[in-house]
């Protein structure tokens, strides 16, 4: 029996696989990477290409439902979109990216393991995309520090919910009126989005729990909003507000513009016009400023420390480089004026991510990319249950019709079929039941109470505290 001889031949190489690094979880990185996805479906499939998303935390904020969490109105969990939940076929890795060559295509990072190891990790790409969003633009004001909250995280609305309603128990339980007044006086600094619905938000919660209370009544609490400038929310127009800040004051809370925060050291805030009262709560909503590590690369920045983007969203002048949203100085096509940029928010982040995803597979096949247009719409901000203002496509609306706008567009917005119905559910809910008033501020110390049974000293604060 004879064999004949099998030529196998040189095995062909296998195909090289490209590496897009998307730096961030928020707006854009979670939108980019599902555009990646879809538009990459068969590359992912063959093992030419690979996503991975660097996010320091495993989830993405839907930050425009911050407010109502912080009421009560929406469940903490689910204004949050798990990510590796979403981005099945991306490698998602929780760490910290503290530096980027561009030159080299490497990228520096903390996992939760280098505070285990003490070894930080390399991470090598072909394609990046930028997209680590802001953090809160902070002043050495004395005391703010150590005493102000700030409102950008899930973390932060739940924290400042506890800390409203463990102030009200403080209140409750003496008859201290130098304690009682400095537990119910509510400061909020920043007349943005931020600020004023979070202001609405808990004041109207507040006022709701008072009842539940013997001996604290609504005209006790004492709700103080602090602006530099002579107008608050100015996305949604001059008339609009006036309008809030009429509708706050009708509420009986106080409206300062064109007043500055000058210290807050010892629980005792100043401000700009004289003002002097104790306060055990600081809320900072006074805008915010590019990540550091965008000042860690080898990438062109802006005077504001933003990345230089051509209307691609391609970093001016560095190939292979791509970026959107607050870390992004994207020009803006649809302005009249030159030189004008897109303003760095969520409404501008979500669309920039489908072009962005869109131009990067583009560019993988040598085709034409698109250009980022998008005319600003308009803006909806709730001032609480049943109130708002929004001017939208030219029309000003107010009270109940721009709430439920504002439900309606932000409901449309917040990522994937699962969150929408979770969040109409409660919604619903909410309308056939009572609030919920219980402060869980003991889940911030889940220890204290075995540590003080073992014998030891509680670590963190003890109850009641903030």
């Amino acid at each position: 029996m004879v064999t004949a001889a099998i030529h196998r031949g040189t095995p062909p190489d296998p195909p090289k696989s490209v590496r897009i690094l998307i730096v961030g979880g928020g707006y854009v990185g979670l939108y980019t990477a599902l555009r990646l996805q879809r538009r990459l479906k068969a590359e992912l499939a063959r093992g030419e290409a690979e996503i991975v998303v660097v996010s320091p935390d495993p989830y993405m904020t839907y930050q425009p439902f911050l407010p109502e969490a912080a009421a009560g109105a929406i469940s903490p969990r689910h204004v949050v979109v798990p990510l590796r939940r979403v981005l099945g076929g991306c490698h998602v890795v929780i760490g910290e990216v503290t530096s980027i060559d561009h030159a080299k295509r490497t990228a520096t990072l903390d996992t939760l393991a280098t505070e285990e190891t003490g070894q930080t990790e390399q991470l090598s790409y072909d394609e990046l995309v930028l997209a680590p969003g802001s953090i809160s633009r902070t002043l050495p004001i004395p005391g703010l520090a150590e005493h102000g909250i700030g409102f950008k995280t899930v973390e932060e609305a739940i924290g400042l919910r506890n800390h409203v309603i463990e102030q009200m128990d403080i209140a409750s339980s003496t008859r201290d009126p130098a304690i009682r007044d400095a537990a119910l006086t509510f400061v909020f600094v920043g007349g943005g989005f931020a600020g004023v619905e979070a202001l609405g938000e808990l004041e109207d919660m507040a006022r709701y729990a008072a009842r539940y209370y013997h001996n604290v009544k609504p005209e006790d609490m004492k709700w103080i909003l602090v602006e530099a400038s002579d107008r608050i929310l100015p996305e949604v127009g001059e008339e609009m507000g006036r309008y809030t800040v009429t509708e706050l004051r009708r509420r009986n809370i106080d409206v300062r513009l064109e007043t500055r925060l000058e210290s807050c050291a010892d629980r005792v805030v100043v401000l700009s016009d004289g003002a002097r009262f104790p306060a055990r709560t600081v809320v900072w909503t006074a805008g915010v400023k590019p990540h550091p590590v965008l000042a860690a690369t080898d990438l062109p920045l802006n005077g504001r420390g933003r990345l230089k983007c051509t209307p691609e969203l391609a970093v001016d002048g560095v190939p292979h480089a791509w970026a959107a949203g607050d870390a992004a100085a994207v020009p803006d096509v649809t302005a009249a004026e030159p030189g004008k940029e897109t303003a760095p928010n969520a409404q501008h982040a979500v669309r920039q991510a489908r072009v962005l995803g869109d131009n990067i597979a583009r560019s993988l096949r040598d085709q034409a990319l698109e250009t980022y247009a998008h005319t600003y719409v308009g803006s909806v901000a709730s001032l609480g249950l049943h109130k708002g203002v929004a001017h939208v496509y030219g029309r000003k609306l107010k009270g109940y019709p721009a709430w439920f706008m504002h439900r309606v567009y932000h409901l449309s917005r917040v990522p994937t079929f699962n969150r929408k119905a979770r969040v109409l559910a409660e919604w619903a809910l909410a309308g056939l039941f009572k609030r919920e008033i219980v402060s869980l501020g003991s889940l911030e110390h889940p220890r204290a109470e075995f540590e003080l049974a073992a014998g030891g000293k509680p670590s963190g604060y003890p109850k009641g505290s903030s």
